[in-house]
Protein backbone atom coordinates (compact mmCIF):
# COMPACT_ATOMS: atom_id res chain seq x y z
CA UNK A 1 0.00 0.00 0.00
CA UNK A 2 1.43 3.37 -1.05
CA UNK A 3 0.59 6.07 1.48
CA UNK A 4 2.66 9.03 0.37
CA UNK A 5 1.54 11.45 -2.34
CA UNK A 6 4.19 11.22 -5.07
CA UNK A 7 3.33 14.74 -6.21
CA UNK A 8 3.44 16.06 -9.76
CA UNK A 9 6.25 14.35 -11.64
CA UNK A 10 5.61 16.32 -14.83
CA UNK A 11 3.91 13.41 -16.58
CA UNK A 12 0.19 14.12 -16.27
CA UNK A 13 -1.49 12.03 -18.98
CA UNK A 14 -4.61 14.18 -18.86
CA UNK A 15 -2.62 17.35 -19.51
CA UNK A 16 -0.85 15.61 -22.40
CA UNK A 17 -4.19 14.64 -23.96
CA UNK A 18 -5.63 18.14 -23.55
CA UNK A 19 -2.55 19.68 -25.15
CA UNK A 20 -2.83 17.36 -28.14
CA UNK A 21 -6.55 18.09 -28.53
CA UNK A 22 -5.94 21.84 -28.36
CA UNK A 23 -3.30 21.51 -31.08
CA UNK A 24 -5.74 19.62 -33.32
CA UNK A 25 -8.37 22.34 -32.88
CA UNK A 26 -5.91 25.12 -33.68
CA UNK A 27 -4.69 23.29 -36.80
CA UNK A 28 -8.22 22.84 -38.14
CA UNK A 29 -7.92 19.06 -37.77
CA UNK A 30 -10.64 18.48 -35.18
CA UNK A 31 -12.86 15.51 -36.01
CA UNK A 32 -16.22 14.47 -34.68
CA UNK A 33 -18.56 11.53 -35.03
CA UNK A 34 -21.77 12.46 -36.84
CA UNK A 35 -24.92 10.64 -35.82
CA UNK A 36 -26.57 9.51 -39.04
CA UNK A 37 -30.16 8.39 -38.77
CA UNK A 38 -31.59 5.52 -40.77
CA UNK A 39 -29.95 3.17 -43.27
CA UNK A 40 -27.10 4.37 -45.54
CA UNK A 41 -28.94 4.64 -48.84
CA UNK A 42 -28.59 7.30 -51.55
CA UNK A 43 -29.98 9.73 -48.98
CA UNK A 44 -29.47 9.85 -45.22
CA UNK A 45 -31.17 11.60 -42.33
CA UNK A 46 -28.82 13.99 -40.54
CA UNK A 47 -30.25 15.96 -37.63
CA UNK A 48 -33.71 15.04 -38.86
CA UNK A 49 -33.05 16.38 -42.37
CA UNK A 50 -32.82 14.32 -45.56
CA UNK A 51 -29.58 14.96 -47.45
CA UNK A 52 -27.81 13.30 -50.38
CA UNK A 53 -25.10 10.91 -49.21
CA UNK A 54 -22.03 11.26 -51.43
CA UNK A 55 -19.26 10.04 -49.12
CA UNK A 56 -20.21 6.41 -48.51
CA UNK A 57 -18.33 3.35 -49.80
CA UNK A 58 -21.67 1.61 -50.43
CA UNK A 59 -20.85 1.79 -54.14
CA UNK A 60 -23.52 -0.62 -55.39
CA UNK A 61 -26.24 0.16 -52.86
CA UNK A 62 -26.11 -3.36 -51.43
CA UNK A 63 -26.04 -2.35 -47.75
CA UNK A 64 -29.81 -1.88 -47.89
CA UNK A 65 -30.69 -4.56 -50.45
CA UNK A 66 -33.59 -6.64 -49.12
CA UNK A 67 -31.99 -9.95 -50.19
CA UNK A 68 -28.81 -9.14 -48.30
CA UNK A 69 -30.79 -8.19 -45.21
CA UNK A 70 -32.86 -11.37 -45.45
CA UNK A 71 -29.72 -13.51 -45.63
CA UNK A 72 -28.51 -11.81 -42.46
CA UNK A 73 -31.85 -12.40 -40.72
CA UNK A 74 -31.88 -16.08 -41.64
CA UNK A 75 -28.34 -16.59 -40.31
CA UNK A 76 -29.22 -14.68 -37.16
CA UNK A 77 -32.11 -17.05 -36.51
CA UNK A 78 -30.06 -20.14 -37.33
CA UNK A 79 -26.74 -19.31 -35.64
CA UNK A 80 -27.40 -16.54 -33.12
CA UNK A 81 -25.91 -13.07 -32.69
CA UNK A 82 -22.19 -13.69 -32.42
CA UNK A 83 -19.47 -16.20 -33.21
CA UNK A 84 -18.52 -16.13 -29.48
CA UNK A 85 -14.98 -17.32 -30.10
CA UNK A 86 -11.91 -17.24 -32.29
CA UNK A 87 -12.30 -19.10 -35.55
CA UNK A 88 -9.69 -21.60 -34.33
CA UNK A 89 -11.71 -22.39 -31.22
CA UNK A 90 -15.50 -22.20 -31.52
CA UNK A 91 -16.18 -19.33 -33.91
CA UNK A 92 -15.86 -21.06 -37.29
CA UNK A 93 -19.57 -21.42 -37.98
CA UNK A 94 -21.05 -22.88 -41.18
CA UNK A 95 -21.57 -19.56 -43.02
CA UNK A 96 -17.79 -19.10 -43.10
CA UNK A 97 -17.25 -22.27 -45.14
CA UNK A 98 -19.88 -21.21 -47.67
CA UNK A 99 -18.47 -17.71 -48.03
CA UNK A 100 -14.84 -18.80 -48.37
CA UNK A 101 -15.65 -21.46 -50.96
CA UNK A 102 -17.66 -19.01 -53.08
CA UNK A 103 -15.08 -16.26 -52.55
CA UNK A 104 -12.25 -18.42 -53.90
CA UNK A 105 -14.35 -19.19 -56.99
CA UNK A 106 -15.18 -15.48 -57.39
CA UNK A 107 -11.52 -14.43 -57.16
CA UNK A 108 -10.16 -17.32 -59.24
CA UNK A 109 -7.91 -18.75 -56.51
CA UNK A 110 -7.48 -22.10 -54.78
CA UNK A 111 -8.66 -20.84 -51.41
CA UNK A 112 -9.77 -17.82 -49.43
CA UNK A 113 -9.71 -16.74 -45.80
CA UNK A 114 -12.09 -14.27 -44.13
CA UNK A 115 -10.89 -11.84 -41.44
CA UNK A 116 -12.83 -9.58 -39.10
CA UNK A 117 -11.97 -6.50 -41.18
CA UNK A 118 -9.78 -5.39 -44.04
CA UNK A 119 -7.42 -3.87 -41.50
CA UNK A 120 -7.12 -7.24 -39.74
CA UNK A 121 -6.48 -8.96 -43.08
CA UNK A 122 -3.64 -6.66 -44.10
CA UNK A 123 -1.95 -6.35 -40.72
CA UNK A 124 -2.11 -10.07 -40.00
CA UNK A 125 -1.04 -11.23 -43.46
CA UNK A 126 1.92 -8.89 -43.86
CA UNK A 127 3.29 -9.61 -40.39
CA UNK A 128 2.95 -13.36 -41.01
CA UNK A 129 4.76 -13.32 -44.36
CA UNK A 130 7.82 -11.18 -43.64
CA UNK A 131 9.98 -10.21 -40.69
CA UNK A 132 13.47 -9.18 -39.68
CA UNK A 133 15.88 -9.61 -42.59
CA UNK A 134 13.12 -9.28 -45.18
CA UNK A 135 12.16 -6.27 -47.32
CA UNK A 136 8.81 -4.65 -48.00
CA UNK A 137 8.33 -2.35 -51.00
CA UNK A 138 5.28 -0.17 -50.42
CA UNK A 139 3.61 2.47 -52.59
CA UNK A 140 3.85 5.94 -51.05
CA UNK A 141 0.05 6.34 -50.96
CA UNK A 142 -0.87 2.93 -49.57
CA UNK A 143 -3.63 2.61 -46.98
CA UNK A 144 -2.81 2.81 -43.27
CA UNK A 145 -3.49 -0.91 -42.82
CA UNK A 146 -0.70 -1.75 -45.27
CA UNK A 147 1.60 0.72 -43.55
CA UNK A 148 0.81 -0.56 -40.07
CA UNK A 149 1.18 -4.20 -41.11
CA UNK A 150 4.57 -3.35 -42.56
CA UNK A 151 5.72 -1.65 -39.37
CA UNK A 152 4.45 -4.49 -37.21
CA UNK A 153 6.29 -7.09 -39.28
CA UNK A 154 9.77 -5.85 -38.37
CA UNK A 155 10.89 -6.06 -42.00
CA UNK A 156 12.89 -3.29 -43.67
CA UNK A 157 10.42 -0.95 -45.38
CA UNK A 158 11.22 0.77 -48.68
CA UNK A 159 8.59 3.25 -49.85
CA UNK A 160 8.57 3.84 -53.60
CA UNK A 161 7.14 6.92 -55.28
CA UNK A 162 3.44 6.64 -56.03
CA UNK A 163 2.85 4.28 -58.97
CA UNK A 164 6.48 4.81 -60.07
CA UNK A 165 7.69 1.42 -61.28
CA UNK A 166 11.13 2.81 -62.18
CA UNK A 167 11.66 3.84 -58.57
CA UNK A 168 10.33 0.48 -57.41
CA UNK A 169 12.69 -1.44 -59.69
CA UNK A 170 15.67 0.59 -58.50
CA UNK A 171 14.83 -0.33 -54.90
CA UNK A 172 14.21 -3.99 -55.76
CA UNK A 173 17.56 -4.21 -57.54
CA UNK A 174 19.38 -2.56 -54.63
CA UNK A 175 17.91 -5.04 -52.14
CA UNK A 176 17.81 -8.13 -54.33
CA UNK A 177 19.74 -10.17 -51.75
CA UNK A 178 17.01 -9.85 -49.11
CA UNK A 179 15.72 -13.16 -47.77
CA UNK A 180 12.11 -12.44 -48.73
CA UNK A 181 10.66 -9.51 -50.66
CA UNK A 182 7.04 -8.34 -50.59
CA UNK A 183 5.51 -5.66 -52.83
CA UNK A 184 2.41 -3.93 -51.47
CA UNK A 185 -0.09 -1.86 -53.44
CA UNK A 186 -3.72 -0.92 -53.61
CA UNK A 187 -5.29 -1.57 -57.00
CA UNK A 188 -7.61 1.46 -56.67
CA UNK A 189 -6.12 4.06 -54.34
CA UNK A 190 -8.65 5.03 -51.73
CA UNK A 191 -8.01 8.76 -51.51
CA UNK A 192 -6.99 9.66 -55.07
CA UNK A 193 -9.03 7.12 -57.02
CA UNK A 194 -6.19 6.37 -59.43
CA UNK A 195 -5.11 2.89 -60.52
CA UNK A 196 -1.95 0.94 -59.79
CA UNK A 197 0.08 -0.34 -62.78
CA UNK A 198 -0.66 -3.97 -61.95
CA UNK A 199 0.80 -5.51 -65.11
CA UNK A 200 4.13 -3.82 -64.44
CA UNK A 201 4.06 -4.82 -60.77
CA UNK A 202 3.48 -8.45 -61.71
CA UNK A 203 6.45 -8.28 -64.10
CA UNK A 204 8.75 -6.76 -61.46
CA UNK A 205 7.66 -9.24 -58.80
CA UNK A 206 8.58 -12.12 -61.10
CA UNK A 207 11.84 -10.53 -62.22
CA UNK A 208 13.09 -9.98 -58.68
CA UNK A 209 11.53 -12.99 -56.96
CA UNK A 210 9.17 -10.92 -54.82
CA UNK A 211 5.71 -11.72 -53.53
CA UNK A 212 2.94 -9.33 -54.60
CA UNK A 213 0.00 -8.39 -52.37
CA UNK A 214 -2.72 -6.34 -54.06
CA UNK A 215 -5.36 -4.63 -51.94
CA UNK A 216 -8.62 -4.68 -53.91
CA UNK A 217 -10.76 -3.02 -51.21
CA UNK A 218 -12.09 -0.35 -53.59
CA UNK A 219 -12.04 -2.53 -56.72
CA UNK A 220 -14.03 -5.55 -55.54
CA UNK A 221 -17.58 -5.27 -56.86
CA UNK A 222 -16.73 -2.36 -59.13
CA UNK A 223 -14.14 -3.56 -61.69
CA UNK A 224 -13.98 -6.75 -63.75
CA UNK A 225 -16.47 -8.64 -65.88
CA UNK A 226 -18.06 -10.27 -62.82
CA UNK A 227 -17.09 -7.56 -60.34
CA UNK A 228 -14.14 -9.48 -58.87
CA UNK A 229 -11.83 -6.47 -59.23
CA UNK A 230 -9.01 -5.09 -61.32
CA UNK A 231 -7.04 -8.32 -61.07
CA UNK A 232 -9.91 -10.05 -62.87
CA UNK A 233 -10.22 -7.18 -65.34
CA UNK A 234 -6.56 -7.62 -66.33
CA UNK A 235 -6.60 -11.43 -66.24
CA UNK A 236 -3.96 -11.62 -63.51
CA UNK A 237 -5.65 -14.06 -61.12
CA UNK A 238 -2.89 -16.64 -61.50
CA UNK A 239 -0.06 -14.10 -61.35
CA UNK A 240 -0.84 -12.10 -58.22
CA UNK A 241 0.29 -14.01 -55.14
CA UNK A 242 -2.12 -12.50 -52.64
CA UNK A 243 -5.45 -10.85 -53.40
CA UNK A 244 -6.79 -8.87 -50.48
CA UNK A 245 -10.14 -7.13 -50.25
CA UNK A 246 -13.12 -6.21 -48.11
CA UNK A 247 -16.83 -6.84 -47.85
CA UNK A 248 -17.45 -3.43 -46.28
CA UNK A 249 -17.48 -1.28 -49.40
CA UNK A 250 -19.21 -2.32 -52.63
CA UNK A 251 -20.61 -5.43 -50.94
CA UNK A 252 -22.21 -3.38 -48.18
CA UNK A 253 -21.33 -5.69 -45.29
CA UNK A 254 -18.25 -6.10 -43.06
CA UNK A 255 -15.02 -8.08 -43.08
CA UNK A 256 -11.79 -8.53 -44.98
CA UNK A 257 -10.36 -11.43 -46.95
CA UNK A 258 -7.29 -12.96 -48.48
CA UNK A 259 -7.62 -15.02 -51.67
CA UNK A 260 -4.53 -17.05 -52.57
CA UNK A 261 -3.11 -20.57 -52.82
CA UNK A 262 -4.31 -23.26 -50.44
CA UNK A 263 -0.86 -23.46 -48.86
CA UNK A 264 -0.75 -19.74 -48.16
CA UNK A 265 -4.23 -19.80 -46.62
CA UNK A 266 -3.23 -22.69 -44.35
CA UNK A 267 -0.11 -20.78 -43.37
CA UNK A 268 -2.17 -17.71 -42.41
CA UNK A 269 -4.55 -19.85 -40.36
CA UNK A 270 -1.51 -20.82 -38.30
CA UNK A 271 0.44 -17.54 -38.33
CA UNK A 272 -1.85 -14.53 -38.81
CA UNK A 273 -2.22 -13.22 -35.27
CA UNK A 274 -5.11 -10.94 -36.23
CA UNK A 275 -7.06 -14.07 -37.17
CA UNK A 276 -5.92 -16.36 -34.36
CA UNK A 277 -6.53 -13.89 -31.52
CA UNK A 278 -9.79 -12.27 -32.68
CA UNK A 279 -13.39 -13.40 -32.32
CA UNK A 280 -14.94 -14.37 -35.65
CA UNK A 281 -17.45 -12.17 -37.44
CA UNK A 282 -21.12 -12.60 -36.51
CA UNK A 283 -22.68 -15.29 -38.74
CA UNK A 284 -25.33 -12.82 -39.91
CA UNK A 285 -22.59 -10.58 -41.32
CA UNK A 286 -20.86 -13.51 -43.05
CA UNK A 287 -24.13 -14.62 -44.66
CA UNK A 288 -24.88 -11.07 -45.78
CA UNK A 289 -21.46 -10.88 -47.47
CA UNK A 290 -22.11 -14.11 -49.37
CA UNK A 291 -25.52 -12.88 -50.53
CA UNK A 292 -24.05 -9.56 -51.68
CA UNK A 293 -21.26 -11.33 -53.57
CA UNK A 294 -23.80 -13.41 -55.49
CA UNK A 295 -25.74 -10.28 -56.44
CA UNK A 296 -22.56 -8.57 -57.65
CA UNK A 297 -21.96 -11.44 -60.07
CA UNK A 298 -25.54 -11.82 -61.28
CA UNK A 299 -26.49 -8.15 -61.68
CA UNK A 300 -23.90 -6.30 -63.80
CA UNK A 301 -26.42 -3.49 -64.29
CA UNK A 302 -25.47 -2.25 -60.83
CA UNK A 303 -21.94 -1.56 -62.02
CA UNK A 304 -23.34 0.05 -65.16
CA UNK A 305 -25.51 2.36 -63.05
CA UNK A 306 -22.54 3.26 -60.87
CA UNK A 307 -20.34 4.15 -63.83
CA UNK A 308 -23.16 6.18 -65.40
CA UNK A 309 -23.47 8.22 -62.22
CA UNK A 310 -19.70 8.59 -61.92
CA UNK A 311 -19.51 9.83 -65.52
CA UNK A 312 -22.37 12.30 -65.08
CA UNK A 313 -20.89 13.70 -61.88
CA UNK A 314 -17.33 13.82 -63.22
CA UNK A 315 -18.38 15.66 -66.40
CA UNK A 316 -20.57 18.11 -64.51
CA UNK A 317 -17.82 19.00 -62.04
CA UNK A 318 -15.23 19.34 -64.81
CA UNK A 319 -17.54 21.60 -66.82
CA UNK A 320 -17.75 23.91 -63.78
CA UNK A 321 -13.97 24.16 -63.68
CA UNK A 322 -13.27 21.81 -60.80
CA UNK A 323 -10.09 19.75 -61.15
CA UNK A 324 -10.58 16.17 -59.97
CA UNK A 325 -7.01 14.97 -60.07
CA UNK A 326 -5.89 11.62 -61.48
CA UNK A 327 -8.96 9.52 -60.59
CA UNK A 328 -9.89 6.70 -62.97
CA UNK A 329 -12.42 5.13 -60.65
CA UNK A 330 -15.62 5.73 -58.73
CA UNK A 331 -13.68 7.81 -56.17
CA UNK A 332 -13.70 11.47 -57.18
CA UNK A 333 -11.29 13.61 -55.12
CA UNK A 334 -11.78 17.36 -55.30
CA UNK A 335 -8.55 18.90 -53.97
CA UNK A 336 -8.95 22.15 -52.01
CA UNK A 337 -5.57 22.17 -50.25
CA UNK A 338 -6.05 24.01 -46.97
CA UNK A 339 -7.79 22.11 -44.19
CA UNK A 340 -10.10 24.87 -42.93
CA UNK A 341 -11.18 25.74 -46.46
CA UNK A 342 -11.99 22.10 -47.10
CA UNK A 343 -14.13 21.76 -43.99
CA UNK A 344 -15.89 25.05 -44.76
CA UNK A 345 -16.76 23.58 -48.17
CA UNK A 346 -18.21 20.50 -46.43
CA UNK A 347 -20.41 22.68 -44.24
CA UNK A 348 -21.53 24.72 -47.24
CA UNK A 349 -22.52 21.61 -49.19
CA UNK A 350 -24.39 20.23 -46.19
CA UNK A 351 -26.40 23.45 -45.90
CA UNK A 352 -27.25 22.87 -49.57
CA UNK A 353 -28.43 19.31 -48.98
CA UNK A 354 -25.32 17.28 -49.87
CA UNK A 355 -23.25 15.34 -47.33
CA UNK A 356 -19.62 14.99 -48.45
CA UNK A 357 -16.76 14.56 -45.99
CA UNK A 358 -13.48 16.41 -46.10
CA UNK A 359 -10.31 14.33 -45.99
CA UNK A 360 -7.49 15.92 -44.01
CA UNK A 361 -4.15 14.94 -42.48
CA UNK A 362 -3.14 12.43 -41.28
CA UNK A 363 -5.31 10.56 -43.81
CA UNK A 364 -3.68 12.56 -46.63
CA UNK A 365 -0.44 14.60 -46.66
CA UNK A 366 -0.53 18.15 -45.29
CA UNK A 367 -1.65 20.69 -47.87
CA UNK A 368 -3.61 18.12 -49.91
CA UNK A 369 -6.98 18.19 -48.11
CA UNK A 370 -9.83 17.34 -50.41
CA UNK A 371 -13.48 16.47 -50.70
CA UNK A 372 -13.80 12.75 -51.40
CA UNK A 373 -16.92 12.31 -53.53
CA UNK A 374 -18.31 8.80 -54.01
CA UNK A 375 -21.57 8.34 -55.91
CA UNK A 376 -23.52 5.10 -55.67
CA UNK A 377 -25.34 2.92 -58.17
CA UNK A 378 -28.45 3.67 -56.10
CA UNK A 379 -28.39 7.40 -56.88
CA UNK A 380 -30.87 8.53 -59.51
CA UNK A 381 -30.13 10.94 -62.33
CA UNK A 382 -32.10 13.54 -60.39
CA UNK A 383 -29.90 12.93 -57.33
CA UNK A 384 -26.78 13.63 -59.37
CA UNK A 385 -28.35 16.77 -60.84
CA UNK A 386 -29.20 17.99 -57.33
CA UNK A 387 -25.62 17.35 -56.25
CA UNK A 388 -24.25 19.25 -59.23
CA UNK A 389 -26.47 22.22 -58.42
CA UNK A 390 -25.01 22.31 -54.92
CA UNK A 391 -21.46 22.06 -56.28
CA UNK A 392 -22.16 24.89 -58.72
CA UNK A 393 -23.10 27.12 -55.78
CA UNK A 394 -19.97 25.94 -53.96
CA UNK A 395 -17.85 26.82 -56.99
CA UNK A 396 -19.16 30.39 -56.87
CA UNK A 397 -18.71 30.60 -53.09
CA UNK A 398 -15.09 29.47 -53.31
CA UNK A 399 -14.35 32.34 -55.69
CA UNK A 400 -16.29 35.02 -53.84
CA UNK A 401 -14.38 38.02 -52.39
CA UNK A 402 -15.22 36.89 -48.87
CA UNK A 403 -13.26 33.65 -48.20
CA UNK A 404 -15.47 30.64 -47.60
CA UNK A 405 -13.31 29.58 -44.66
CA UNK A 406 -14.24 32.70 -42.72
Amino acid sequence: MFSADPGDNGCNPHAFVRDKLDALRKAGLWRKLRNLEGAPGPRILLNGRSVLLLCSNNYLGLATDERVKQAARAALDAFGCGATGSRLISGNLEPYRTLERELADFKGTEAALVFTSGYHANVGTIAALVGSGDCIFSDALNHASLIDGSRLSGADIHVYRHCDTNDLEEKLARHSAARRKLILTESVFSMDGDLAPLNDLVYLAKKYGAMLLVDEAHATGVFGSTGAGRIEELGLQQQVDIQMGTFSKALGSLGGYIAASQDLVWYLIHRARSLVFTTGLPPSVVAASAAAMRIVQSEPDRRENLWRNVGQLRKGLADMGFELGPSQSQILPLPLGEERRTMAACRYLLRNGVFVQGIRPPTVPAGTARLRITPSAAHSEQDIEQALSAFARLHDALRAPQPLSS
